[in-house]
């Protein structure tokens, strides 16, 4: 039931910000006016009913705080166990204990639908392309000879921000990940709903209220709300 609600209030969204989404493009990218957009993010998620945390770093380009596009990559932060039946030399089943790692780099883009002094709302959309296995040791081993799955992920989502000063806010999304089944042990675990609190920063807005007469600042800002 969650996972139909979420799913129907991407489609509504996306189809009532189509038109919109089309002319703030147009004249975001006519105005040639952009800043870097980096984050470091960590979300929240669900495998097998477990919660786990997916860590990652983003880099890209903001086109007047409406559109950001860019690309990044993201892990399993979480040590997450999992327990296999493997057939066994004998003809018995054998029990694996070992752990679910994955990485991949993620393409992403973030439409602002709506924006007023203090408050935001946009759709962040990003999909991915990596790759899943099993291992024993805790750490990252992306050396070793357990077998790699192809990773392929979709995640739509709904983000709500607010603005406390022009340079700090606060900030939650919740979206919801689809990942392709080629390993179907791997991938009915991956889907589901991910969500985020944020603390935001904006570096840059920083700089310009500090240094207002810069040449930086006269390039790219002011500041605005």
């Amino acid at each position: 039931m969650i996972r139909f609600l979420l799913i129907l209030a991407f489609v509504s969204t996306g189809i009532a910000c189509r038109a919109q989404f089309m002319d703030t493009l147009y004249a975001v990218l006519r105005a040639r006016k952009y800043s870097l957009d980096a984050r470091l993010e960590s979300r929240n998620s669900f495998i097998s009913n477990q919660l786990i945390s997916v860590a990652g770093v983003r880099l890209g380009l903001d086109f007047q705080r409406r559109l950001r596009i860019g690309g990044g990559v993201s892990w399993l932060k979480s040590d997450f166990k999992d327990v296999r039946y493997v057939p066994g030399p004998l003809g018995k089943t054998d029990t694996l204990s070992s752990r679910l790692k994955f990485v991949y780099f993620c393409y992403y883009i973030d439409f602002v639908f709506y924006k007023t002094k203090h408050w935001q709302l946009s759709v962040p959309i990003q999909a991915g392309t990596g790759s899943s296995w099993f291992q024993n040791s805790k750490d990252y081993s992306l050396g070793n000879h357990q077998k790699k799955y192809f990773l392929l992920l979709y995640e739509p989502g709904i983000t709500v921000q607010f603005k406390v000063t022009r340079w700090a806010g606060l900030g939650a999304d919740v979206a919801y990940r689809f990942t392709l089944k080629n390993n179907k042990q791997v991938a009915d675990q991956l889907n589901s709903p991910t969500y985020s609190f944020k603390v935001l920063f904006w570096f840059d807005y920083l700089f310009y209220e500090l240094f207002p007469k810069s040449k930086i600042t006269e390039r790219f800002g002011p500041a605005y709300w």
